[in-house]
């Protein structure tokens, strides 16, 4: 253990780890979509038993060629906020299941406040499962 200057020793936490301010912003964005995904997945967890939800910092920028449309990516103007990846096989050559995976950074600077923050995260869920399942976000919400 390494000691500060002064010889006292290390500082406890800043929070209690029972206090929500004692997470990061990754692990509150995690919990969120936690959240949001939970009713959704009662609802339809037989539709949903092949597909896994994840959460990145920043989507990966890709060159391509301009005004190319990736597939399954939810946008909003030019940044994308989520992206629905379909089932294939790996470079390895195994198989991979279905996966959304949701932006951090870009959905928290959509946001006005947390509770917008909560609505947008399960909007884009909405969106990403009604495609991935091939119905209309409204029969997938049911009346959220």
């Amino acid at each position: 253990m390494r000691r500060d200057r002064h010889g006292r020793g290390l500082r406890g936490p800043l929070y209690p780890a029972s206090l929500p301010a004692a997470s990061s912003p990754a692990e509150r964005f995690d919990s969120l979509v936690l959240d949001a995904l939970e009713p959704i997945e009662g609802r339809w967890r037989s539709e949903l038993t092949k597909l896994d939800v994840a959460v990145d910092d920043v989507p990966e920028v890709k060159d391509g060629p301009p005004g190319t449309v990736d597939e399954g990516v939810l946008h909003d103007g030019a940044v994308p906020l989520s992206r629905l990846v379909p089932a294939g096989v790996d470079r390895s050559g195994l198989p991979t299941r279905a996966r959304i995976v949701l932006y951090r950074r870009p959905l928290e600077a959509r946001a006005q406040d947390p509770s917008d923050l909560a609505d947008l995260v399960h909007d884009v869920l909405v969106e990403q499962i009604a495609a991935y399942i091939g119905v209309e976000p409204d029969i997938i919400d049911g009346g959220h």
